[in-house]
């Protein structure tokens, strides 16, 4: 056989061969394939997302802080859409027709064969009509969904909010889409990705008439939508409700500890808000009401208002000099009252002074005189500057504390290049930055630092990593349970003592006792007056009790409280007392009334 004939025959087996494909391709599509068929009967397939149900948030004693309510979302496939009775369909969904005919547009704009949402978060009333008529008003269809609800309305700096997603999150994240819902804030974002669970994925296919005909393929190529790990967090609910009544009508903060694990008991930023306000539709209209409001309670003061810490700050001027050798409990440095220099003292008392009583009494001069002693240890000023301020630093001063809030302030606590800047190098000393004596000048505390301060000398040196969420779980049987760092400072466990003591005595000797004594628990704390350029001087207090094996330490900042004994002391007592003993005594009665009927907002209510 010649290659003429050899070829004849090889591009017809070729020929044969294509045609033989094709014919069973076709069988396939036509006779066996589903797509075929779906197509044929002029059916859609359509892509449903199933959204999870975000994980529940407990308080510590498994108080239900955050659950899940049912809502649905609207969606619409533009390329599907036929024409339809607007004015019909609006009254159903309760919105106006402009609102309507803008979602539309958007959503063609945004894709015609991508479904988007064009009404979100239907009320279920809304939906059950929707639902009866739905197949009149093809391309439309709906999505259930899952909004927060919360049954304490208390902690919503802590709890946060949950929002749309934005652009950019969508482009770095493929776990997001338009439409889908983030933890914008607190908890809700620090935990998202446990929170949201896992999304699943429905096919179904619908008629013309926009019925939902069945399942593509019988399922299987659906996925199963996982659920949201639920927290267990720090939280003790009742005594947040208790910190929230207490503060009504008061600008400030208070952040309650547990000093042995670093634990947030209590977390005010006040004044607060009601967390149910931005959930569901009108979420965009209260947050931009909250956003305009000049008390700004969305400002989140615990952690991102930096305060001079006022004479709080004396406690640990007092334990750097005595880890410095500097002083000892012994020492005493005279005090000319009114008239002493270069700091006045704002108390009468005897005088020379020891640490013990100069933390009962305030008095500046003391901290003056240790604090100078301090920088003037080494040769030049700038050495001893940075050892005391390497000290601060052990106390978690001056840095972001690493707790689950991302916007957390770090505070201020200056490095010694900010003065060669400001004063000229080997220019400064002492004398220069004496405001620091007494927690005044540069430096800026958030109250968070300060209520972690307050547990660090409960510890007598140490603290752990202040956190909000003790575990993370699905099952009862499936818990993690979360460790957080310890952390030690640079002060001598010895050196605490004494201070501890001084703490004991502002509350049973000063003035400060009359309505922050208890009877049955001893609490050590520290008053400060913080000036204010603006108005009234700041109230100030931290504390710890019992003063043997802690269990609680607290900062109370109250904005325009004039002094830390006026406000701050008492706010902090009450806390104290009703965390540790459940109950506010009969006695004391009186001071919560005070307390809880003190109105700092308005400026005409009598201090």
């Amino acid at each position: 056989m010649d290659n003429f004939s050899k070829r004849k025959y090889l591009l017809g087996a070729i020929f044969i061969i294509v045609a033989l494909i094709f014919t069973v391709r076709l069988f396939r599509l036509q006779v066996q394939d589903n797509d075929y068929k779906q197509s044929a009967t002029r059916n859609v397939l359509r892509r449903v997302i199933t959204y999870p149900a975000r994980g529940l948030i407990y308080d510590r004693h498994g108080e239900l802080l955050v659950y899940n309510k049912a809502s649905y979302d609207l969606l619409v496939t533009p390329r599907e859409l036929t024409a339809f009775d607007t004015a019909s369909f609006c009254q159903i969904l309760e919105i106006e027709k402009e609102e309507l005919i803008a979602n539309l547009q958007k959503a063609k704009k945004y894709s015609t064969y991508k479904p988007s949402v064009v009404i979100k978060q239907l009320s279920p009333e809304n939906y059950a009509v929707l639902q009866e008529k739905i197949f009149r008003f093809p391309g439309f269809f709906v999505q259930s969904r899952t909004l927060r609800e919360y049954p304490q309305k208390n902690a919503g700096h802590v709890l946060g909010y949950v929002g749309e997603v934005d652009r950019s999150k969508i482009e770095n994240d493929p776990y997001y889409s338009q439409g889908d819902y983030i933890g914008i804030t607190g908890l809700e974002n620090s935990y998202e990705e446990a929170l949201r669970g896992q999304k699943g994925v429905s096919f179904q296919l619908v008629d013309v008439h926009n019925r939902v005909k069945g399942s593509y393929r019988e399922g299987r190529s659906d996925t199963v939508a996982v659920l949201g790990k639920n927290l267990t967090s720090t939280l003790d609910a009742e005594l947040q409700a208790y910190t929230e009544y207490l503060m009504q009508n008061k600008k400030g903060s208070v952040v309650a500890i547990e000093p042995a694990t670093g634990e947030v008991l209590a977390f005010l930023s006040a004044p607060t808000y009601d967390p149910t306000l931005l959930v569901g539709r009108a979420r965009g209209t209260n947050y931009q009401k909250l956003a305009e409001d000049t008390l700004k309670p969305i400002f989140n003061r615990a952690i991102r208002a930096a305060y001079p810490p006022g004479s709080t700050f004396k406690l640990i001027n007092g334990l750097i000099a005595l880890q410095e050798n500097t002083i000892n409990e012994q020492t005493r440095f005279s005090c000319s009252g009114t008239v002493s220099r270069p700091i006045r003292c704002t108390h009468s008392h005897y005088s020379p002074i020891a640490l013990r009583d100069a933390i009962r009494e305030s008095c500046n001069p003391f901290f003056w005189n240790a604090y100078s002693s301090i920088i003037r240890k080494y040769p030049r000023p700038d050495q001893g500057y940075n050892v005391w301020r390497n000290h601060l630093l052990s106390f978690g001063l001056g840095q972001r504390l690493g707790t689950e809030f991302t916007n957390e302030l770090a505070g201020n606590i200056p490095e010694d290049s900010y003065y060669n800047y400001y004063y000229g190098e080997n220019r400064w000393n002492a004398l220069t930055i004496r405001s620091m004596a007494i927690g005044q000048g540069e430096l800026l505390i958030t109250p968070f630092q300060l209520a972690n301060l307050a547990a660090t000398i409960a510890n007598r040196g140490h603290y752990y990593t202040p956190h909000l969420v003790r575990s993370i779980w699905s099952t009862r049987e499936e818990v993690e349970k979360l460790e957080f760092e310890r952390h030690e400072s640079t002060i001598d466990p010895s050196h605490f003592d004494v201070v501890i003591d001084g703490m004991q005595a502002v509350v049973e000797e000063s003035n400060v006792r009359y309505y922050s004594k208890l009877d049955s628990i001893i609490i050590c704390g520290k008053t400060g007056t913080v000036q204010n350029p603006h108005g009234s001087d700041h109230s100030v207090f931290i504390a710890f009790a019992p003063k043997d094996n802690p269990q609680i330490a607290i900062s109370v900042y109250v904005e325009n409280g004039v002094w830390g004994s006026r406000y701050a002391a008492p706010i902090a007592s009450l806390i104290i007392e009703k965390y540790l003993n459940g109950e506010i005594a009969p006695r004391r009665i009186a001071v919560e009334e005070r307390m809880r009927d003190a109105n700092l907002l308005n400026p005409n209510q009598p201090k």
